[in-house]
């Protein structure tokens, strides 16, 4: 397992390499920079903070440098927050959106993996078209949609909770169902699908011959096998639970890095924009390869190769 791991990694490097790369020289081009996004400043001042950040060098040797600070672990000091550096920045926000895409994938498989279970189980019964039809709205109907929909219903009309923040317990339902809900759908109808393939196998009807319970041969021989296409899903499921905050914390005004990663696209915060990529990359890279190992485990027939 240490040599799969290893040769994974191994093969991460040109990817991340070349998404580094595509995003330094995209953001570069991108027209305006990070001093013309407020007032206007002389072309002396403009002069001295581009030579104090080394915005005065070559394209390339930029580049070089960016890379030569990033193998040191340093991404760099921020433009818009002169007084702070990526690192800084990352570390403040980070946790923000973790706790917000914990409580989402909670939500996501509290909701799917159940319902997904009983569609199967109740199959063409009206509890399996129930679980379907709200798959399908999960599916259709996007979190910017969904999102200000709840708050003018939960937070204005109702006013059970606040519109926007991060301040209190409350405060973290609404933005965890919207962007939870959207990966439950998903997650049942693979449930749901894992499920019915596995039920027709021959050792369920076994274990049922055996005199099994209907409860044991669910949860302890069929789920098991059922589970393995969400598993699969989970790698870039939890990817863009990740991403997918950057909506939810505009939306609902979370504090967190995805709002952050927004702000700094409008800013041309060039280090920022990267240091953020760069975060969001190796979490997607980290995350797949949990997910194939977790396959491995679940499913002995599969081997590390």
């Amino acid at each position: 397992m240490l040599r799969f791991i290893a040769r994974r990694l191994f093969e991460t490097i040109p990817v991340l390499l070349v998404l580094i790369t595509a995003t330094f020289f995209m953001i570069r081009f991108v027209p305006g920079g990070p001093f013309t996004a407020e007032k206007a400043v002389t072309p002396e001042v403009l002069r001295n903070l581009e030579a104090h950040y080394g915005l005065d060098q070559p394209l390339h040797r930029q580049y070089l440098d960016y890379l030569r600070s990033l193998l040191h672990g340093d991404l760099g000091p921020s433009f818009k927050y002169p007084n702070r550096t990526v690192n800084e920045i990352i570390a403040d926000k980070l946790p923000t959106s973790l706790e917000l895409g914990a409580w989402s994938l909670l939500v996501a498989l509290g909701i799917g993996l159940p319902l997904g279970v009983l569609a199967a189980v109740k199959r063409n019964t009206w509890l399996d078209y129930l679980a379907s039809s709200s798959a399908m709205i999960g599916i259709c109907v996007p979190t910017f949609v969904m999102g200000p929909l709840l708050v003018l219903l939960f937070g204005i009309q109702l006013r059970w909770v606040n519109a926007s923040g991060w301040y209190e317990p409350v405060d973290r339902v609404l933005p965890s169902l919207v962007l939870g809900f959207f990966y439950a759908a998903y997650i049942m109808r693979l449930t749901r699908g894992g499920m019915l393939e596995v039920l027709h196998q021959d050792y369920i009807r076994t274990a049922r011959a055996k005199g099994a319970s209907e409860a044991r041969v669910i949860f302890r021989h069929a789920l098991r096998g059922g589970i393995l296409p969400v598993v699969s899903f989970l790698g870039p499921a939890i990817a863009g639970i990740l991403t997918g905050s950057f909506v939810i914390e505009t939306i609902f005004q979370i504090p967190g890095l995805g709002r952050e990663f927004v702000n700094s696209a409008f800013n041309r915060d060039y280090t920022l924009v990267l240091g953020t990529v760069i975060l969001y990359a190796v979490l997607v890279v980290a995350m797949n390869l949990v997910v194939d190992v977790v396959q491995v485990w679940l499913n002995p027939k599969l081997k590390f190769e």
